[in-house]
């Protein structure tokens, strides 16, 4: 047996074991250190993780487009190919996958190879429902000890997160009173695109549509370039979750970075007439967050599609920002985006003096190439900046937003239970109706 496979097996049969033994040397590219990889998804943000990975050994490649896959196998052509995710899980000895799929798939594959005992790396959003989020990430904690994940959140390698992060626990806007984020993205979209010819050979369609209710094919949901395709349908409520899924991982992400929090207690919105086939472009969310050990309990926001928080100060623009975050507290107001930040102190006494800044050997560390570290996690610390504890319970926050805002109410919510305490027909909305054979947890 191949050292590699005999190392896997020690991982899937005994507690605390790893794909290599910890210690062993970081970064070594020996043929018996290399992860076998499965990548899901191999265009648009598929191809970004071609120089990532390709110091690994890439043993399974997966497209429902057979163009793409064509393209990608020139880049690996010892993977073994496949259309049919399902399937390409199933084949022996794969260490790790890379999901780079439509988003109603994201929850389905990191499941189901955690399942097999497979390292994750997936793209945003991880998951399409608060149902979705919970499940995923109780997986993970049920393998944490010798799985190592990653949510496709790649800003949250800019070093300014971890300056935001200091300003914040280190009293620079002095007690945390309330936190939003925002992203003024606007592509409205009238329903579902319309039946229009039969897909062609080179695209398993149904495969695509997945575990979603079926809706006809249609060659705009394929249209737009790498990277920027996902503009074409995560809009719909089947196929996605809108901007929240989109660039509201990443920007809430400045925030969450920030805060060290937990499920929110509460959740209300308003926005846009609740559409049955489309999320919605303008909303605001609120969420009341529990209190931790250094701060108090607070209100963290979400804006969306035009609506924006109040400007600060007379000086400061928010409009100006087109995906940002906000920290308000009680001699201060720090006001970032993914790479840069203003401090500005607010209020009586708020003149810094009461600021001390870290010193150089006690910030906190770069975290590096982001692919990179969770391929160093998979090999030995497991640790790794955004898995699904972090990345999965900040989702979970955010599609409960949209469960009020379709609810038309705030709702009181049980975090420990995953259930809206104080309007019943809430709870409906926590979850997905997958079409028959499909099921999350395979």
């Amino acid at each position: 047996m191949k050292r590699r496979h005999f190392l896997r097996s020690c991982a899937l049969g005994g507690a605390g074991m790893l794909i290599l033994p910890r210690g062993t040397l970081w970064g070594a590219r020996a043929p018996s250190n290399k992860l076998n990889i499965a990548l899901i998804g191999t265009w648009g943000r598929g191809a970004a993780h071609f120089n990532a990975i390709a110091g690994e050994s890439v043993a399974a490649l997966c497209d429902i487009n057979e163009e793409h896959l064509a393209s990608a196998a020139a880049k690996f052509p010892g993977a073994k190919p496949y259309v049919d995710w399902r399937k390409c899980l199933d084949q022996k000895g794969l260490d790790a996958v890379v999901c780079c799929t439509a988003d109603h798939t994201h929850a389905f594959i990191a499941n189901w190879a955690m399942n097999r005992g497979m390292h994750v790396y997936c793209e945003k959003p991880l998951a399409n429902s608060v149902e979705e989020a919970r499940v995923v990430r109780a997986t993970y904690l049920r393998n944490k000890d010798k799985l190592a994940t990653q949510v496709g959140t790649q800003r949250h390698a800019n070093e300014n997160f971890n300056r935001v992060s200091e300003l914040v626990r280190d009293g620079a806007i002095g007690e945390l009173r309330e936190v939003c984020a925002w992203g003024n993205r606007q592509i409205p979209r009238p329903g579902y695109l319309p039946a229009q010819g039969e897909p062609p050979q080179h695209i398993h369609y149904d495969l695509w549509i997945g575990p979603s209710p079926y809706h006809p094919y249609n060659p705009g949901y394929f249209s737009g370039g790498p990277g920027m395709n996902c503009l074409q349908w995560n809009m719909y409520w089947d196929f996605g979750s809108g901007q929240v899924g989109d660039m509201g991982s990443h920007t809430m992400d400045i925030a969450w970075d920030a805060l060290d929090a937990g499920r929110p207690t509460s959740a209300e919105a308003k926005g846009d007439p609740v559409h049955p086939e489309v999320t919605p472009v303008k909303v605001e969310m609120n969420f009341e967050i529990p209190a931790n050990a250094w701060r108090p309990a607070i209100r963290l926001s979400w804006f969306q599609g035009g609506a924006m928080p109040d400007n600060p100060a007379p000086f400061i623009d928010l409009k100006k920002i087109g995906h940002g975050a906000m920290f308000e507290g009680a001699k201060g107001v720090l006001v970032a985006d993914f790479n840069n930040r203003i401090l500005f102190p607010a209020g009586k006494g708020a003149d810094l003096t009461y600021y001390r800044r870290r010193a150089p050997e006690t910030l906190l560390p770069p975290v590096g190439g982001f692919q990179q570290e969770w391929l160093n996690a998979c090999k030995g610390s497991l640790k790794t900046s955004c898995d699904f504890d972090y990345g999965g319970t900040m989702i979970e926050m955010m599609l409960l937003g949209l469960v009020a805002y379709r609810a038309g109410r705030k709702i009181a919510y049980d975090g420990a239970a995953g259930r809206v305490t104080d309007h019943p027909p809430a709870n409906e909305l926590l979850r997905r109706t997958y079409r028959p054979g499909w099921t999350l947890n395979g």
